[in-house]
């Protein structure tokens, strides 16, 4: 068969139709990974898991420093720190109360 030199298109068939896959592939995997920007965030309530929060302050350091007492008194501790300006220390459940009142006598708190 001859090749038209008329009005024939037939050779932009094959790249338009990679084209818009491509397209169609890249605004899904937009939509699948995006970070949600303009979306309003679900309102998020603290989940502890295991542990039992013992001490909130306002310093991280000073948390910091509550958590080596404990330390010092063998009680295993973390930090987490949800918002600016806030430091919460958690503690296992069966130390809490040994962790409450060490707290309580840490002049940091």
């Amino acid at each position: 068969m001859p090749i038209g030199a008329g009005s024939s298109l037939h050779f932009l068939v094959g790249p338009t139709i990679a084209f818009v896959a491509l397209a169609l592939l890249a605004l899904f995997m937009r939509w699948a990974f995006g970070t949600g920007y303009g979306r309003s965030k679900p309102a998020q309530e603290a989940d502890d898991g295991l542990l039992t929060r013992v001490a909130t302050l306002s310093r991280r350091e000073s948390a910091l420093a509550l958590r080596a007492v404990l330390s010092d008194a063998g009680i295993r501790s973390t930090v987490r720190c949800p918002a600016p300006h806030r430091a919460d220390v958690l503690v296992f459940p069966e130390d809490a109360q040994r962790a409450r009142s060490l707290a309580a006598t840490f002049p940091g708190g």
